[in-house]
């Protein structure tokens, strides 16, 4: 059946113009060879694609997009005590863990070969100044510590925001009942140059505030942390599917929401913007937040900027595709794998995600 037919047409048509033909189910596509004659390809069945799917040793063999435990971060969540290992609710699997517990865990992320973890502390004192955030004995200051001595080699992460640590569950210092974004900046990079004092690999500033990326830099750099580099949440959006995080890390407002500083789902463009002025800021790699929902900002932003682009799948997007698997909707390892590789193959570089453990084993 392979070869080519000639139809004559009437009238002109530029050369190399494609036309779709229905010609019957061996018609693949038409090209214009003169202005008066189409030459259309017959494609099946020399063409089966088929062929390339028939094992699963062959589908992995010719495999465009691939999953590596090393582009993995699993978020953690620290919280006072010790021997404290208290499951989250919304998010099954997940815990709020005290010091000892967390460095238990690291050993297993490092054992896995996952790239690193993202901390979240849990202060044990909340109050309208943020102070937890920057303390040099704060909770995530000691976590990295610990860390840092009790698993080498692993890369630590923090999350540089004072949402867990205000008492009204804000990101910043409230004046006049909104969120003052340049006084919240020195806040961040005092946060920041304490957890680079701590040991940290890299801070990620995720609090949305204008300015904070250039404000942390010039700390960091002024402090002689240079080398430490900052991974933003540079395009971070007013989500729903934050709602379980809320629980984990107890930091939902205590009034109105954060939508006068996290992006409006609706904006693509401007989440663009928002990047290249983080990178102008001197950030060293960018975010996407959530990710699923979000799957073609990701590409946008792998196309447009030449550095690591990250991509956050929330509590909400992991917790949906546990509720659906423990009521037996869908297949939980098969969820998960197909959820991550649409990540990855949407062009982010690094993936946070619950999932972290869990998919290392299934690639292992």
């Amino acid at each position: 059946m392979m070869g080519a037919i000639r139809v004559v047409i009437a009238g002109g048509h530029p050369a190399g113009a494609v036309f779709s033909l229905a010609a019957g189910r061996y018609c693949e596509r038409a090209v214009l060879a003169r202005s008066d004659t189409i030459i259309v390809t017959m494609a099946f069945p020399i063409h089966r694609k088929r062929r390339l799917r028939v094992s699963e040793s062959m589908r992995r063999f010719v495999r465009e997009t691939h999953l590596e435990p090393s582009q993995f971060l699993l978020p953690l969540f620290i919280c006072p005590g010790e021997g404290v290992r208290r499951e989250i609710g919304s998010m099954p699997g997940n815990c709020q863990l005290s010091i000892d517990e967390l460095v238990k865990e690291c050993e297993t992320v490092r054992s896995l070969g996952i790239g690193g973890v993202m901390l979240f502390g849990i202060p044990d004192h909340k109050d309208e100044l943020a102070s937890g955030a920057y303390a040099a004995d704060g909770i995530v200051q000691r976590a990295v510590r610990a860390v840092k001595r009790a698993v080498p080699g692993l890369l630590v992460i923090t999350d540089v925001c004072n949402c867990e640590y205000t008492s009204h569950g804000h990101c910043g210092k409230i004046v006049d009942g909104d969120v003052d974004n340049d006084a919240t900046l020195a806040w961040l990079a005092e946060s920041a140059l304490s957890h680079a004092c701590a040991g940290a690999d890299i801070v990620a500033p995720s609090d949305m505030m204008d300015g904070r990326v250039a404000a942390i830099r010039k700390c960091l750099d002024e402090h002689g942390f240079h080398k430490v580099p900052i991974f933003s949440y540079a395009a971070k959006f007013a989500s729903v599917f934050y709602g379980p995080f809320r629980e984990a890390a107890e930091s939902a407002p205590q009034f109105g929401d954060r939508r006068s500083y996290q992006m409006d789902p609706a904006n693509a463009r401007e989440a663009m913007h928002e990047m290249e002025l983080d990178l102008e800021e001197g950030a060293d790699m960018l975010m996407v937040k959530p990710a699923m929902p979000y799957l073609d900002l990701i590409r946008q932003a792998k196309d447009r900027f030449p550095v690591p682009i990250g991509a956050y799948q929330v509590s909400g997007e992991f917790s949906m595709i546990m509720a659906a698997a423990r009521n037996g909707w869908l297949d939980l390892d098969r969820a998960m794998m197909e959820s991550l590789t649409s990540i990855r193959r949407a062009g982010a570089d690094i993936i946070l995600t619950y999932f972290a453990k869990d998919a290392a084993r299934a690639l292992a």
